[in-house]
């Protein structure tokens, strides 16, 4: 039996603010934004590269937790220097690179409601095994 995770619901408090710094300054693709009743919306966004979309929206239970309490969502990236660059030169306040062992390195930020990810590199996930 396969499983796939597709879809991630993030909690913020301003769903076309939030829509315009995961487009915008994160490069995130607009699947999907659309009103089905009155005071429902529902946005999926997706990284680049990804099989796994983010959902943000109103109206519905999936989209109720309190804005900014998802910590630590993973963006792995196979060089986390030039994505965090790439970031920086968006505007996005994200930490330092941080060097963990292991092959393994993260830098950190969050987005406008406080939500935290992290890009992540494993060096055993670049180039062709990326």
């Amino acid at each position: 039996m396969d499983m796939k995770l597709e879809l991630v619901p993030i909690p913020v408090s301003d769903v076309d603010r939030a829509k315009r710094f995961y487009t915008e300054q994160l490069g995130f693709v607009a699947d999907v934004d659309v009103t089905p009743a009155d005071g429902v919306r529902v946005v999926q966004l997706t990284p680049p590269g990804s099989a796994c979309s983010i959902g943000l929206g109103t109206g519905l239970d999936a989209y109720e937790a309190v804005p900014g309490s998802v910590r630590a969502l993973h963006l792995v990236v196979d060089d986390i220097e030039k994505a965090r660059a790439e970031l920086v030169g968006r505007g996005v306040d994200i930490g330092p690179i941080q060097d963990v062992g292991g092959g393994v390195k993260y830098a950190g930020f969050s987005d406008p409601d406080g939500n935290s990810l992290t890009l992540q590199e494993m060096a055993w996930r670049t180039g062709d095994a990326f």
